[in-house]
């Protein structure tokens, strides 16, 4: 291994994150009793022009008011983005209202590293403003070109602070490219395979080698079970740890798909032990259903019974 490695800060759950508006606080309570991993509060392309205020209001109030860390949620407020006049009260009134129960601050359409810089100076200030105890983390939209273009130096430089993880914004990051798509999330049938490969993929590199968690963003047809499966599961295959759900229909799938099959599970754990006894008898590898494992099949290992372990203890939290 190289000398040069990024230990990952932040370990949390996220399977599964769900979004919802800031302008719709009836919507609060029953996002809580989802049983979801993580949830972020919209205020930014979920709310009108005309709501937006309205809405900070009702986020602020529904953090106070409501007991997310109870239910096992972890906690996101997606804020408008830095070229509005929102921006900047998002933050501060965020902040200096309900920032001790806020787990994350999730910045939309990061184009350059100094987007997530700006946001994290703001945090460093109003947290120490306000004798705040708990560091609100960072995450970060990857949904423009401009964004993708620089992934790796915005996870290079966010690694060494508050940034958390990389989320792709698929519906934005189209119309950045002029993609031609058929929905939120869907593949043009036109393309020889799947036309957000390359971007979901580029984006996971950058976060594994700074040591962030990617996730993959929506999939817009709700009455299309399957097809959000499928891109769950390309994505989990390609290495994020999670996928947004635009609707409670979506929170079982993702759950699925990026909960570790028992059958996977129990397969690594006999991976381990198979090595274990290897290298008491002084062997780097070993023979297991016919086929060699070694220090690589090790680390593979290593990730599925981790993300099980901590899967199981969320689950044990919430009983």
């Amino acid at each position: 291994m190289s000398h040069t490695l990024y230990e990952a800060s932040v370990q949390r759950v996220q399977r599964c994150e769900l979004a919802v508006p800031g302008s719709n606080p009836g919507m609060f309570e029953k996002a809580l009793k989802s049983g979801v991993d993580f949830i972020f509060l919209d205020l930014e392309d979920a709310v009108a022009p005309d709501d937006k205020l309205q809405a900070r209001k009702n986020v602020i109030e529904a953090i106070n008011d409501l007991d997310w860390k109870g239910h096992g949620i972890t906690l996101s407020v997606r804020i408008n983005g830095l070229d509005t006049q929102y921006m900047v009260r998002d933050v501060v009134d965020l902040v200096e209202q309900a920032g001790s129960k806020i787990d994350t601050i999730l910045i939309p359409k990061v184009g350059v590293y100094s987007d997530v810089y700006m946001v994290e100076a703001m945090l460093n200030q109003l947290e120490m403003q306000q004798g705040l105890k708990n560091k609100i983390g960072i995450e970060a939209l990857i949904e423009t070109a401009l964004g993708m273009a620089n992934v790796e130096d915005i996870a290079r430089n966010g690694a060494s602070g508050r940034l958390e993880a990389l989320h792709f914004g698929v519906a934005d990051y189209a119309a950045s490219n002029r993609a031609r798509t058929t929905n939120i999330g869907g593949l043009n049938p036109d393309y020889p395979g799947d036309q957000w490969h390359a971007a979901i993929s580029r984006m996971t590199v950058a976060c594994r080698a700074f040591g962030l968690r990617p996730i993959d963003g929506p999939f817009g047809d709700i009455k299309d079970p399957e097809g959000y499966k499928m891109a769950a599961r390309r994505a989990a295959a390609l290495g994020c740890e999670g996928k947004w759900a635009i609707h409670p229909s979506q929170i079982e799938l993702a759950n699925e798909v990026f909960t570790p099959p028992a059958a996977e599970v129990e397969k690594a754990q006999r991976i381990l032990a198979a090595l274990k006894e290897a290298a008491a008898q002084g062997k780097g590898a070993a023979a297991l259903d016919g086929r060699l494992i070694d220090a690589a099949s090790e680390r593979m290992a290593n990730n599925v019974v981790r993300a099980a372990e901590a899967i199981a203890a969320k689950a044990n939290i919430n009983k």
